[in-house]
Protein backbone atom coordinates (compact mmCIF):
# COMPACT_ATOMS: atom_id res chain seq x y z
CA UNK A 1 0.00 0.00 0.00
CA UNK A 2 0.99 3.63 -0.39
CA UNK A 3 1.28 5.52 2.89
CA UNK A 4 3.73 8.09 4.29
CA UNK A 5 4.07 5.72 7.24
CA UNK A 6 6.39 3.67 5.04
CA UNK A 7 8.91 6.50 5.05
CA UNK A 8 8.51 7.31 8.74
CA UNK A 9 9.15 3.65 9.59
CA UNK A 10 12.63 4.09 8.14
CA UNK A 11 13.41 6.42 11.06
CA UNK A 12 14.99 4.50 13.98
CA UNK A 13 13.25 6.87 16.42
CA UNK A 14 9.83 6.52 14.77
CA UNK A 15 6.69 7.67 16.60
CA UNK A 16 4.51 5.30 18.62
CA UNK A 17 1.57 5.40 16.15
CA UNK A 18 3.78 4.32 13.25
CA UNK A 19 5.31 1.62 15.42
CA UNK A 20 1.81 0.39 16.28
CA UNK A 21 0.62 -0.22 12.71
CA UNK A 22 3.92 -1.37 11.23
CA UNK A 23 4.41 -4.00 13.94
CA UNK A 24 0.83 -5.31 13.75
CA UNK A 25 1.01 -8.75 12.11
CA UNK A 26 3.72 -7.72 9.60
CA UNK A 27 3.76 -11.16 7.94
CA UNK A 28 0.01 -11.10 7.38
CA UNK A 29 0.10 -7.50 6.20
CA UNK A 30 2.91 -8.11 3.72
CA UNK A 31 1.13 -11.22 2.44
CA UNK A 32 -2.04 -9.21 1.92
CA UNK A 33 -0.11 -6.54 -0.01
CA UNK A 34 1.60 -9.14 -2.21
CA UNK A 35 -1.64 -10.96 -2.95
CA UNK A 36 -3.66 -7.84 -3.72
CA UNK A 37 -0.91 -6.24 -5.82
CA UNK A 38 -0.27 -9.46 -7.78
CA UNK A 39 -3.95 -9.97 -8.60
CA UNK A 40 -4.35 -6.33 -9.61
CA UNK A 41 -1.17 -6.44 -11.71
CA UNK A 42 -2.21 -9.54 -13.67
CA UNK A 43 -5.78 -8.35 -14.24
CA UNK A 44 -4.66 -4.86 -15.26
CA UNK A 45 -2.29 -6.25 -17.89
CA UNK A 46 -5.04 -8.61 -19.07
CA UNK A 47 -7.41 -5.68 -19.43
CA UNK A 48 -4.93 -3.65 -21.47
CA UNK A 49 -4.02 -6.43 -23.91
CA UNK A 50 -6.01 -6.53 -27.18
CA UNK A 51 -8.73 -9.17 -27.37
CA UNK A 52 -9.77 -11.50 -30.18
CA UNK A 53 -12.79 -10.29 -32.07
CA UNK A 54 -12.46 -6.75 -30.69
CA UNK A 55 -10.94 -3.65 -32.18
CA UNK A 56 -7.96 -2.22 -30.29
CA UNK A 57 -8.60 0.90 -28.26
CA UNK A 58 -5.74 2.74 -29.92
CA UNK A 59 -7.10 5.28 -32.39
CA UNK A 60 -5.38 6.17 -35.67
CA UNK A 61 -5.09 9.74 -34.45
CA UNK A 62 -4.05 9.16 -30.87
CA UNK A 63 -5.76 11.47 -28.40
CA UNK A 64 -4.22 12.99 -25.32
CA UNK A 65 -7.04 11.51 -23.19
CA UNK A 66 -6.31 7.94 -24.31
CA UNK A 67 -2.60 8.51 -23.66
CA UNK A 68 -3.32 9.76 -20.15
CA UNK A 69 -5.48 6.72 -19.36
CA UNK A 70 -2.64 4.45 -20.44
CA UNK A 71 -0.12 6.38 -18.31
CA UNK A 72 -2.38 6.09 -15.27
CA UNK A 73 -2.44 2.32 -15.72
CA UNK A 74 1.36 2.23 -16.16
CA UNK A 75 1.84 4.17 -12.90
CA UNK A 76 -0.42 1.70 -11.10
CA UNK A 77 1.44 -1.28 -12.57
CA UNK A 78 4.87 0.07 -11.58
CA UNK A 79 3.60 1.07 -8.15
CA UNK A 80 2.18 -2.44 -7.67
CA UNK A 81 5.53 -3.95 -8.64
CA UNK A 82 7.17 -1.77 -5.99
CA UNK A 83 4.73 -3.08 -3.37
CA UNK A 84 5.38 -6.69 -4.35
CA UNK A 85 9.15 -6.24 -4.22
CA UNK A 86 9.11 -4.39 -0.91
CA UNK A 87 6.75 -6.83 0.81
CA UNK A 88 8.66 -9.83 -0.57
CA UNK A 89 11.93 -8.56 0.93
CA UNK A 90 10.20 -7.93 4.25
CA UNK A 91 8.86 -11.48 4.32
CA UNK A 92 11.96 -13.20 2.97
CA UNK A 93 14.64 -11.36 4.94
CA UNK A 94 13.28 -10.42 8.40
CA UNK A 95 16.79 -10.07 9.83
CA UNK A 96 17.70 -7.58 7.11
CA UNK A 97 14.65 -5.45 7.90
CA UNK A 98 15.28 -5.63 11.64
CA UNK A 99 18.48 -3.62 11.16
CA UNK A 100 16.38 -0.57 10.26
CA UNK A 101 15.56 -0.13 13.94
CA UNK A 102 19.21 -0.03 14.97
CA UNK A 103 20.30 3.51 15.84
CA UNK A 104 23.77 4.45 14.55
CA UNK A 105 24.10 1.07 12.85
CA UNK A 106 27.00 0.46 10.52
CA UNK A 107 24.93 -1.32 7.83
CA UNK A 108 23.30 1.35 5.66
CA UNK A 109 21.65 -1.03 3.19
CA UNK A 110 18.50 -1.76 5.23
CA UNK A 111 17.76 1.95 5.60
CA UNK A 112 18.61 2.54 1.95
CA UNK A 113 16.19 -0.17 0.88
CA UNK A 114 13.52 1.15 3.23
CA UNK A 115 13.78 4.72 1.93
CA UNK A 116 14.22 3.74 -1.73
CA UNK A 117 11.26 1.35 -1.89
CA UNK A 118 8.99 3.77 -0.03
CA UNK A 119 9.96 6.63 -2.35
CA UNK A 120 9.34 4.45 -5.43
CA UNK A 121 5.82 3.59 -4.30
CA UNK A 122 4.98 7.13 -3.24
CA UNK A 123 6.37 8.72 -6.41
CA UNK A 124 4.46 6.48 -8.81
CA UNK A 125 1.13 6.71 -7.03
CA UNK A 126 1.58 10.45 -6.64
CA UNK A 127 2.25 10.66 -10.40
CA UNK A 128 -0.92 8.62 -10.94
CA UNK A 129 -2.87 11.18 -8.92
CA UNK A 130 -1.48 14.03 -11.03
CA UNK A 131 -2.27 12.16 -14.24
CA UNK A 132 -5.83 11.63 -13.05
CA UNK A 133 -6.13 15.36 -12.44
CA UNK A 134 -4.71 16.00 -15.93
CA UNK A 135 -7.34 13.64 -17.36
CA UNK A 136 -10.12 15.72 -15.82
CA UNK A 137 -8.55 18.91 -17.15
CA UNK A 138 -8.00 17.40 -20.60
CA UNK A 139 -11.56 16.07 -20.79
CA UNK A 140 -12.90 19.56 -20.19
CA UNK A 141 -10.49 21.12 -22.68
CA UNK A 142 -11.31 18.51 -25.33
CA UNK A 143 -15.00 19.32 -25.40
CA UNK A 144 -14.06 23.00 -25.45
CA UNK A 145 -11.74 22.18 -28.38
CA UNK A 146 -8.78 23.69 -26.54
CA UNK A 147 -6.69 20.54 -26.17
CA UNK A 148 -4.73 18.25 -28.43
CA UNK A 149 -1.67 16.08 -28.61
CA UNK A 150 0.53 19.15 -28.10
CA UNK A 151 -0.85 19.55 -24.57
CA UNK A 152 0.44 16.12 -23.54
CA UNK A 153 3.94 17.62 -23.29
CA UNK A 154 2.67 20.13 -20.75
CA UNK A 155 0.95 17.34 -18.84
CA UNK A 156 4.20 15.37 -18.70
CA UNK A 157 6.09 18.40 -17.39
CA UNK A 158 3.48 19.16 -14.75
CA UNK A 159 2.89 15.57 -13.63
CA UNK A 160 6.44 14.27 -13.36
CA UNK A 161 7.84 17.63 -12.28
CA UNK A 162 5.38 18.09 -9.40
CA UNK A 163 5.50 14.43 -8.38
CA UNK A 164 9.30 14.41 -8.15
CA UNK A 165 9.44 17.86 -6.52
CA UNK A 166 6.92 17.05 -3.80
CA UNK A 167 8.35 13.59 -3.15
CA UNK A 168 11.95 14.81 -2.83
CA UNK A 169 10.94 17.83 -0.77
CA UNK A 170 8.86 15.74 1.64
CA UNK A 171 11.59 13.14 2.07
CA UNK A 172 14.29 15.80 2.52
CA UNK A 173 12.29 17.57 5.22
CA UNK A 174 11.50 14.28 6.97
CA UNK A 175 15.10 13.03 7.08
CA UNK A 176 16.77 16.38 7.75
CA UNK A 177 19.51 16.63 8.96
CA UNK A 178 20.06 12.84 8.96
CA UNK A 179 18.11 9.61 8.97
CA UNK A 180 18.91 8.97 12.64
CA UNK A 181 17.39 12.28 13.77
CA UNK A 182 14.15 12.31 11.73
CA UNK A 183 10.74 12.22 13.35
CA UNK A 184 12.03 14.23 16.34
CA UNK A 185 9.17 16.68 15.97
CA UNK A 186 6.10 17.56 13.93
CA UNK A 187 8.13 20.07 11.93
CA UNK A 188 9.69 17.04 10.21
CA UNK A 189 6.58 14.90 9.75
CA UNK A 190 3.83 17.39 8.83
CA UNK A 191 5.46 18.73 5.61
CA UNK A 192 6.07 15.15 4.53
CA UNK A 193 2.43 14.21 5.00
CA UNK A 194 1.25 17.36 3.24
CA UNK A 195 3.38 16.70 0.17
CA UNK A 196 2.12 13.10 0.10
CA UNK A 197 -1.59 13.79 0.37
CA UNK A 198 -1.77 17.11 -1.53
CA UNK A 199 -2.31 15.49 -4.99
CA UNK A 200 -4.78 12.98 -3.52
CA UNK A 201 -6.90 15.75 -2.00
CA UNK A 202 -6.63 17.75 -5.23
CA UNK A 203 -8.21 14.89 -7.17
CA UNK A 204 -10.95 14.47 -4.57
CA UNK A 205 -11.87 18.17 -4.71
CA UNK A 206 -11.10 19.34 -8.24
CA UNK A 207 -11.96 16.32 -10.41
CA UNK A 208 -15.69 16.16 -9.54
CA UNK A 209 -16.00 19.86 -10.43
CA UNK A 210 -14.18 19.42 -13.75
CA UNK A 211 -16.14 16.27 -14.60
CA UNK A 212 -19.44 18.04 -13.88
CA UNK A 213 -18.52 20.92 -16.18
CA UNK A 214 -17.38 18.49 -18.86
CA UNK A 215 -20.72 16.66 -18.78
CA UNK A 216 -22.55 19.98 -19.18
CA UNK A 217 -20.32 20.90 -22.11
CA UNK A 218 -20.92 17.50 -23.73
CA UNK A 219 -24.67 18.03 -23.49
CA UNK A 220 -24.29 21.40 -25.21
CA UNK A 221 -22.18 19.81 -27.96
CA UNK A 222 -24.71 17.06 -28.58
CA UNK A 223 -27.58 19.52 -28.74
CA UNK A 224 -25.72 21.88 -31.04
CA UNK A 225 -24.69 19.17 -33.48
CA UNK A 226 -28.16 18.85 -35.06
CA UNK A 227 -30.16 21.33 -33.04
CA UNK A 228 -32.03 18.55 -31.24
CA UNK A 229 -31.30 16.20 -28.35
CA UNK A 230 -32.23 12.69 -29.44
CA UNK A 231 -32.52 9.58 -27.29
CA UNK A 232 -29.21 8.20 -28.60
CA UNK A 233 -27.41 11.42 -27.72
CA UNK A 234 -29.01 11.46 -24.28
CA UNK A 235 -27.80 7.91 -23.66
CA UNK A 236 -24.32 8.80 -24.85
CA UNK A 237 -24.18 11.78 -22.50
CA UNK A 238 -25.39 9.57 -19.65
CA UNK A 239 -22.69 6.97 -20.37
CA UNK A 240 -19.97 9.62 -20.31
CA UNK A 241 -21.36 10.88 -17.00
CA UNK A 242 -21.41 7.33 -15.63
CA UNK A 243 -17.82 6.83 -16.74
CA UNK A 244 -16.70 9.87 -14.75
CA UNK A 245 -18.76 8.68 -11.78
CA UNK A 246 -17.10 5.24 -11.88
CA UNK A 247 -13.64 6.82 -11.97
CA UNK A 248 -14.33 8.90 -8.88
CA UNK A 249 -16.05 5.98 -7.14
CA UNK A 250 -12.97 3.78 -7.63
CA UNK A 251 -10.72 6.56 -6.38
CA UNK A 252 -12.80 7.15 -3.25
CA UNK A 253 -13.04 3.43 -2.50
CA UNK A 254 -9.31 2.85 -2.86
CA UNK A 255 -8.04 5.89 -0.94
CA UNK A 256 -10.67 6.92 1.62
CA UNK A 257 -9.23 4.33 4.03
CA UNK A 258 -5.87 6.16 3.85
CA UNK A 259 -7.43 9.43 4.96
CA UNK A 260 -9.34 7.72 7.78
CA UNK A 261 -6.24 5.83 8.91
CA UNK A 262 -4.04 8.94 8.93
CA UNK A 263 -6.65 10.87 10.91
CA UNK A 264 -6.80 8.13 13.53
CA UNK A 265 -3.02 7.81 13.77
CA UNK A 266 -2.52 11.55 14.09
CA UNK A 267 -5.05 11.56 16.91
CA UNK A 268 -3.14 8.78 18.63
CA UNK A 269 0.13 10.67 18.20
CA UNK A 270 -1.33 13.61 20.10
CA UNK A 271 -2.09 11.43 23.14
CA UNK A 272 0.44 11.04 25.99
CA UNK A 273 0.08 7.24 25.91
CA UNK A 274 -1.55 5.50 22.97
CA UNK A 275 -1.84 2.24 24.96
CA UNK A 276 -4.46 3.60 27.36
CA UNK A 277 -7.71 1.61 27.58
CA UNK A 278 -10.01 4.49 26.47
CA UNK A 279 -8.09 4.51 23.15
CA UNK A 280 -8.63 0.80 22.47
CA UNK A 281 -11.40 1.33 19.90
CA UNK A 282 -9.35 3.96 18.07
CA UNK A 283 -6.35 1.64 17.97
CA UNK A 284 -8.53 -1.17 16.62
CA UNK A 285 -10.01 1.12 13.94
CA UNK A 286 -6.53 2.26 12.92
CA UNK A 287 -5.32 -1.34 12.59
CA UNK A 288 -8.40 -2.39 10.61
CA UNK A 289 -8.08 0.49 8.16
CA UNK A 290 -4.36 -0.30 7.88
CA UNK A 291 -5.16 -3.80 6.59
CA UNK A 292 -7.89 -2.41 4.32
CA UNK A 293 -5.32 -0.07 2.79
CA UNK A 294 -3.12 -3.04 1.99
CA UNK A 295 -6.01 -4.57 0.04
CA UNK A 296 -7.55 -1.54 -1.71
CA UNK A 297 -4.52 0.59 -2.65
CA UNK A 298 -2.99 -1.97 -5.03
CA UNK A 299 -6.40 -2.83 -6.52
CA UNK A 300 -6.75 0.68 -7.93
CA UNK A 301 -5.00 -0.30 -11.18
CA UNK A 302 -7.47 -3.06 -12.09
CA UNK A 303 -10.54 -1.16 -10.88
CA UNK A 304 -9.54 1.86 -12.96
CA UNK A 305 -9.36 -0.26 -16.12
CA UNK A 306 -12.90 -1.42 -15.39
CA UNK A 307 -13.99 2.21 -15.05
CA UNK A 308 -12.10 3.24 -18.21
CA UNK A 309 -12.93 0.38 -20.57
CA UNK A 310 -15.30 -2.03 -18.82
CA UNK A 311 -14.51 -5.75 -18.71
CA UNK A 312 -12.64 -6.57 -21.93
CA UNK A 313 -12.71 -10.37 -21.58
CA UNK A 314 -10.19 -13.18 -21.37
CA UNK A 315 -9.41 -13.93 -25.03
CA UNK A 316 -6.12 -12.19 -25.70
CA UNK A 317 -4.98 -11.36 -29.23
CA UNK A 318 -1.30 -10.47 -29.43
CA UNK A 319 -1.60 -9.29 -33.05
CA UNK A 320 -2.00 -5.53 -32.87
CA UNK A 321 -4.40 -4.11 -35.43
CA UNK A 322 -5.16 -0.56 -36.37
CA UNK A 323 -8.75 0.40 -35.72
CA UNK A 324 -10.55 2.39 -38.35
CA UNK A 325 -12.87 5.08 -37.04
CA UNK A 326 -16.23 4.74 -38.86
CA UNK A 327 -16.74 8.41 -39.50
CA UNK A 328 -13.22 8.84 -40.87
CA UNK A 329 -13.68 6.01 -43.39
CA UNK A 330 -17.07 7.38 -44.42
CA UNK A 331 -15.66 10.85 -44.75
CA UNK A 332 -12.85 9.61 -47.00
CA UNK A 333 -15.26 7.61 -49.15
CA UNK A 334 -17.55 10.61 -49.46
CA UNK A 335 -14.61 12.74 -50.47
CA UNK A 336 -13.69 10.18 -53.12
CA UNK A 337 -17.18 10.16 -54.56
CA UNK A 338 -17.25 13.95 -54.76
CA UNK A 339 -13.71 14.32 -56.03
CA UNK A 340 -14.83 15.68 -59.38
CA UNK A 341 -16.00 19.30 -59.50
CA UNK A 342 -19.61 19.95 -60.36
CA UNK A 343 -20.25 21.82 -63.59
CA UNK A 344 -22.98 23.84 -61.90
CA UNK A 345 -21.86 26.61 -59.54
CA UNK A 346 -24.72 26.33 -57.06
CA UNK A 347 -24.00 22.61 -56.59
CA UNK A 348 -20.35 23.42 -55.82
CA UNK A 349 -21.43 25.96 -53.20
CA UNK A 350 -23.79 23.38 -51.73
CA UNK A 351 -20.96 20.86 -51.45
CA UNK A 352 -18.77 23.49 -49.75
CA UNK A 353 -21.42 24.26 -47.14
CA UNK A 354 -21.95 20.55 -46.51
CA UNK A 355 -18.19 20.09 -46.17
CA UNK A 356 -18.01 22.82 -43.50
CA UNK A 357 -20.92 21.26 -41.60
CA UNK A 358 -19.32 17.84 -41.90
CA UNK A 359 -15.99 19.15 -40.57
CA UNK A 360 -17.62 20.78 -37.53
CA UNK A 361 -19.66 17.67 -36.82
CA UNK A 362 -16.59 15.45 -37.20
CA UNK A 363 -14.67 17.56 -34.67
CA UNK A 364 -17.59 17.23 -32.25
CA UNK A 365 -17.76 13.46 -32.79
CA UNK A 366 -14.01 13.09 -32.25
CA UNK A 367 -14.16 15.10 -29.03
CA UNK A 368 -17.01 13.00 -27.66
CA UNK A 369 -15.38 9.78 -28.84
CA UNK A 370 -12.26 10.60 -26.81
CA UNK A 371 -14.41 10.66 -23.67
CA UNK A 372 -16.37 7.50 -24.51
CA UNK A 373 -13.37 5.56 -25.91
CA UNK A 374 -13.44 1.90 -24.97
CA UNK A 375 -17.23 1.71 -24.96
CA UNK A 376 -18.24 -0.09 -28.13
CA UNK A 377 -21.94 0.60 -27.81
CA UNK A 378 -21.30 4.30 -27.40
CA UNK A 379 -19.07 4.37 -30.48
CA UNK A 380 -21.75 2.61 -32.52
CA UNK A 381 -24.50 4.98 -31.42
CA UNK A 382 -22.26 7.95 -32.05
CA UNK A 383 -21.56 6.71 -35.57
CA UNK A 384 -25.23 6.13 -36.36
CA UNK A 385 -26.24 9.56 -35.08
CA UNK A 386 -23.35 11.25 -36.87
CA UNK A 387 -24.32 13.54 -39.75
CA UNK A 388 -21.69 11.78 -41.85
CA UNK A 389 -23.40 8.47 -41.27
CA UNK A 390 -26.73 10.01 -42.22
CA UNK A 391 -25.34 11.21 -45.54
CA UNK A 392 -24.69 14.89 -44.86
Amino acid sequence: MASPRLETYCCPNRDAATQLVMNFQPEVFCGVCIGSASISLLLTILQLLPKKGQSPRKMPKASSSSTILLLISICDILGGLGMIFRSSVWLGFPGFIANISVVNGTDVWPSTFCVGSAMWIQLLYSAGFWWLFCYAVDSYLVVRRSAGLSTIVLYHMMTWGLAVLLCVEGIALLYYPSLSSCENGLEHAIPHYITTYAPLLLVLVANPILFRRTVSAVASLLKGRQGIYTENERRLGTEIQMRFFKIMLVFVICWSSNIINETLLFYLEMQPDINEMPLKNIRSAALITWIIMGVLNPMQGFLFTLAFYGWTGWRVDLKWRKREIPWESMSSSTAGENAYPSPVNYQSNLHDSKKISTTDSQQTDEAISMLSEGNTSSDERLTRSSPIYQGW
